[in-house]
């Protein structure tokens, strides 16, 4: 099919120029001003000016804007967040990173992580069609517990309805490949109905997604992850529901649920490619064995908000969530689950499923001092409690045994107000309790067993790599306890310019599913196996001007664990932690500039990060120096993000570019050289949309990788340099034609 026609007029509806950066408009979708702005995720109704954080929110615009041209939440965010890691395009998020470590995916506030087992499927949990907008919170922080070393990005889903009557709104949108093939093709209908009668509400709706095969810039279908999953050939369905009551004119009771399910068709098999030649791994129809690769969440929240309770603001939250994630499996690459006890060696088949329970609570208060108004204080309390196993499904085997955590943790934080707000400092402290519960347990009798070398007294994980042999495990209940503080301080001499500088911490628990299947040596007990938490802290200083027609940011990072968290190749593609001491640092730019023609807006965004590990710890013998390069697997590469974006009138329009830049990965003189095959070459990726609001809805075409450019996907090209299953290319120059209507 012949696109020029059609690039040339979405290039020529966004005026033809060069684009500049990230665009985050906090403000885009609505009157407010960015200090009217509430940040839920910051746990205080404090405006973002008055927090010694890195902090954006993505509109309903803007993110509605991305998830057309890409797909998903997950997408629109690493699109426009240069410290962020580009997406895999896979239903997995391993490897995906915020300033090199892991976010916390939240909704509501409700963390959609699996604590014990890291499955990588929290970035898939809700349609986009229900969220209203983004927040994200940069750096490691404790604000929402557990998790969150890299940061917070916390999805608010759509809010009570303020009109009397009936309201809602309607999608429909068809996707297409470059060449409009027949399997190629996809298609989402999505709705939203709206009532509210007087001091009632209620909202219903339901999406539906059917996505067809992938195809890269050369024409090829991208090649399908069988274990990890897709989102090409799958349908997803998406329900959500709100129903509120306000008990008085401040105070709110809220009663949330929501049901995510993508399941993939299973009408592919991979087909390998070839490291070598850069012919990239592709897909043949077929089937594959047992079933597809698949993941369902489940939640429903229960909260009382006043806003004026004893003149402050009290926000409280129940919560339960359950997660079923389904992994395909592959005969080829499957000496993990191999057991001659039930079938001869290399003909067993199996696969695994992450179940995950979680349920637990959040409350906090907020008010400024009586007497001395210029102080604000929070006081809070969070509960969570998790249960997880890893299941071998086919044949019933456990692969991570079922593992109780519970966290409880009171917080408390101040903000105090200085020489009328030119001056605000912010700190606070909480206590994390957490508690680990593993029964007795026996490892897979895998025939891969390697001998382990590694002293059972060490405090690294034994061995380091997948390696099983069907021994047993003493089960244990430890407990660990930490206080963890932040501190920030921020001047304001004029509105809109404000210099910042901070320190927080964060914790998390390393994904013990990956520690407790990978014992291949008798003697270890869930005590001697490394499960304590990460630690991790964030140090920052930054520099904000949103004056006029400029909004410009600069800010520089860095940040430590002595017990941090490294993916280490085992076999079977799978990936295995070890811990030992890394070390982040990095800095991020941002500037976007209004033109004098009325809606036109350049944006420029870029972020530098450099990561480090103790080499030395993989060996057996740390020394806490850190002297080797974080690899792809552990970290994001440098970024250029540059956007051009109108908006006047009934038309919008976007044109963006992600430069992604080289990365090699090196060590210091003296250790080993990371594998060299692994290092990055870059490419770049340009995307436009345009959008006519008509009277009756709006219509508008997007483009992802307009330039329909081939390339090689970081995760692939920066791992696994010898497995011609998983070296995947991009998706190729993709079509999404939409309408939306609001009533």
């Amino acid at each position: 099919m012949n696109c020029r026609w059609i690039v040339a007029a979405l290039v020529s509806s966004a005026l033809s120029s060069p684009a500049f950066g990230q665009d985050i408009p906090p403000a885009d979708d609505g009157a407010e001003s960015e200090d009217t702005i509430v940040v839920t995720a910051a746990r205080t109704i404090l405006p973002p000016n008055a927090l010694p954080l890195t902090i954006d929110v993505i509109g309903k615009d803007a993110l509605d804007q991305q998830i057309a041209i890409s797909g998903s939440v997950t997408d629109a965010v690493a699109t426009l967040t240069p410290s962020f890691s580009p997406t895999r395009q896979k239903l997995s998020g391993a490897g995906e990173t915020l300033r090199g470590r892991s976010p916390l995916y939240a909704i509501n506030g409700i963390p959609q992580s699996t604590p014990m087992r890291d499955g990588s499927r929290d970035g898939f949990t809700i349609d986009g069609f229900f969220v209203d907008r983004v927040e994200l919170i940069y750096g490691s922080n404790a604000l929402q517990g557990i998790g969150g070393t890299g940061g917070i990005v916390n999805q608010i889903t759509v809010g009570a309805p303020k009109q009397e009557g009936i309201s809602g709104r309607v999608l429909l949108q068809g996707t297409a490949d470059n060449d409009v093939s027949k399997d190629g093709l996809g298609g989402k209908v999505a709705g939203l109905v709206q009532y509210k009668a007087g001091r009632f509400d209620a909202t219903v709706g339901a999406a539906f997604e059917k996505r067809g095969a992938f195809y890269d810039g050369d024409g090829r279908r991208v090649g399908i992850n069988l274990t990890q999953g897709e989102t090409q050939d799958s349908n997803t369905l998406s329900l959500f529901a709100r129903l509120g009551y306000e008990l008085s004119s401040s105070a709110r009771l809220d009663l949330i649920a929501s049901r995510f399910e993508l399941k993939g068709d299973g009408d592919y098999v991979a087909l390998a490619g070839n490291r070598t030649l850069g012919i990239p791994t592709s897909a043949v129809r077929g089937t594959p064995p047992g079933k597809s690769a698949q993941n369902r969440t489940e939640s429903i929240a229960l909260s009382l908000t006043d806003t004026d309770l004893g003149s402050g603001n009290f926000v409280s939250q129940i919560f339960f969530n359950r997660s079923r994630d389904t992994f395909g499996g592959e005969v080829a690459v499957q000496a993990t689950f191999q057991d001659p006890a039930i079938a001869p060696v290399g003909t067993l088949f199996d696969q695994s499923q992450n179940r995950s329970r979680k349920f637990g609570g959040k409350f906090s208060y907020e008010r400024a001092l009586p007497g001395f108004e210029d102080l604000t204080l929070t006081v809070g309390f969070d509960a969570l409690f998790d249960k997880t196993e890893q299941a071998l499904i086919a044949t019933g085997r456990v692969w991570v045994p079922p593992s109780d955590f519970r966290s409880l943790a009171p917080f408390g934080q101040a903000h105090l107000k200085l020489f009328d707000g030119i001056v605000r400092l912010a700190g606070g402290a909480r206590w994390e309790n957490v508690q680990i519960k593993i029964d007795d347990y026996r490892t897979l009798a895998s025939t891969t067993f390697r001998a382990c070398t590694t002293p059972p007294a060490a405090p690294v994980t034994p061995c380091g790599l997948a390696s099983y042999g069907g021994v047993a495990v003493t089960g244990a209940k430890p407990k660990f306890d930490d206080v963890l503080i932040n501190g920030g301080l921020i001047v304001e001499p004029v509105p809109g310019i404000r210099a910042y500088a901070s320190y927080a911490e964060g914790f998390t628990v390393p994904d013990i599913g990956r520690i407790t299947r990978a014992v291949a040596e008798t003697g270890f007990s869930v005590n001697s196996i490394g499960i304590d938490p990460i630690i991790s802290n964030n140090r920052e200083i930054g520099l904000e001007v949103k004056r006029g027609p400029l909004d410009a940011s600069a800010a520089y990072f860095w940040s430590s664990s002595d017990k941090g968290q490294l993916l280490i190749l085992g076999t079977d593609r799978n990936f295995d932690v070890q811990r030992l001491r890394v070390e982040l640092q990095g800095f991020e730019l941002n500037l976007g500039v209004r033109l004098p023609i009325n809606g036109l807006k350049l944006n420029a965004g870029y972020a530098h990060i450099k990561g480090l590990f103790d080499s030395d710890a993989s060996r057996g013998a740390p020394d806490d120096i850190v002297d080797t390069d974080l690899d792809g697997v552990n970290i994001s590469p440098d970024r250029l993000n540059l956007s051009a974006s109108y908006d006047q009138g009934p038309i919008s329009a976007r044109v963006q570019t992600q430069f992604y830049l080289s990365r090699s990965f090196h060590a210091k003189p003296g250790k080993p050289e990371p594998d060299q095959r692994n290092n990055f070459g870059g490419y770049n990726v340009t995307d436009a949309s345009i959008r006519y609001q008509s009277g009756f809805g709006g219509l508008s075409l997007s483009v992802q990788n307009l330039f329909d450019k081939f390339y090689i996907d970081y995760s692939s090209d920066t791992r696994l340099p010898t497995d011609n299953l998983a070296f995947f290319a991009g998706r190729g120059r993709t079509f999404t034609l939409g309408w939306d209507f609001r009533f």
